[in-house]
């Protein structure tokens, strides 16, 4: 059987597979294809979003405390504080009024939340000491224990910092099914800071990886399709300039977090311990960029609006100002 004997005999159906998601010439060539890959990494993102409401709460003070007595015993944690929610703001639930604080320069406070402790004053014994102990506590109970970090510093004990003092700062980093330990260890002396300070939280669910993936291919399909679309209808006529500039100011303000935050971000995920990497939005600067995002999906509506209301008669040659 030939393929003509398989293809679609109407003439409709000829000229839509001909053309489907197929940009018009000029600068639509460049900026679909960038738009629609855009979109796809987008509705990825929001895909693995949602996959993270599959994830189990964050550990309760129940747990904390099981776990922090077995790795850090002899040493007062004081109250654990517990989560609001699975992501937080400032370590507030995510709710309208922090819209605001999303899109106006504070969007990368978006986060997951932790479960922690801390313990306050200088500590009662080395901090290598309790280094050690925790690492060799975490492996006996089954945690996975990635390579300290040490990092120096120096700190003041008085605002004139007339006596300047050595600290080293080490941080623990364990992963456990999908429990996340991260500990930071200090040789600081002063009675009103931490000498260690835990967070517990859940890695990654199964399910966003998938998610991801999937929402990624079928957003990028999507908006081939649908940008395809605008630059066809609105090629030959005296909008296409219009749309063209819209949607090539949508892909600018949509590409730049990511070319700006993914290589500092990928740097630092090679050079530190991660048992689970950053959330996919974060890859793509958001929601830290979300006024851009704004813009750029204000630009696609106009540029969607003016393509859809384009008539088909009329062309730039027919039509003047």
């Amino acid at each position: 059987m030939s393929v003509s004997d398989t293809a679609p005999t109407s003439p409709f159906g000829r000229r839509l597979l001909r053309r489907l998601g197929r940009p018009a010439g000029g600068a639509a060539i460049a900026w679909v294809p960038l738009a629609a890959l855009i979109c796809g990494l987008f509705t990825g993102a929001l895909a693995s979003r949602a996959a993270w409401e599959t994830s189990r709460p964050q550990p309760d003070r129940a747990e904390a405390a099981a776990v922090l007595t077995e790795v850090f015993p002899g040493h007062d944690l004081g109250e654990i504080d517990t989560p609001p929610a699975l992501f937080v703001v400032y370590g507030h639930a995510l709710r309208l009024g922090t819209v605001k604080t999303l899109l106006f320069g504070d969007g990368g406070e978006y986060q997951e939340s932790a479960t922690g402790a801390s313990a306050l004053g200088a500590p009662p014994v080395p901090a290598v000491q309790i280094v050690t102990v925790a690492r060799e506590r975490l492996t006996g109970a089954g945690w996975r224990v990635y390579e300290p970090q040490a990092s120096d510093r120096v700190s003041c004990a008085d605002k004139t910092c007339a006596t300047p003092q050595e600290v080293t700062d080490t941080a623990v980093t364990a992963r456990r099914g999908d429990t996340i330990l991260n500990a930071s260890i200090s040789s600081q002396t002063a009675v009103d800071a931490s000498y260690l300070s835990v967070e517990l939280h859940r890695a990654p669910p199964p399910l966003v990886v998938p998610a991801g993936v999937l929402g990624t291919a079928l957003g990028a399909v999507a908006g081939w399709l649908v940008f395809g679309w605008a630059s066809r209808r609105t090629e030959g006529r005296r909008r296409r300039g219009t749309v063209n500039v819209l949607a090539g100011v949508a892909v600018v303000l949509w590409w730049l977090p990511v070319l700006l935050v993914a290589p500092p971000l990928l740097h630092h995920h090679l050079g530190e311990p991660h048992p689970a990497w950053h959330p996919y939005w974060e890859w793509l600067g958001q929601p830290a960029a979300s006024l851009l995002f704004v813009v750029g999906a204000v630009c696609v509506l106009l540029a969607l609006g003016l393509a859809a209301a384009t008539r088909r008669g009329a062309t730039s040659e027919a039509t003047t100002d």
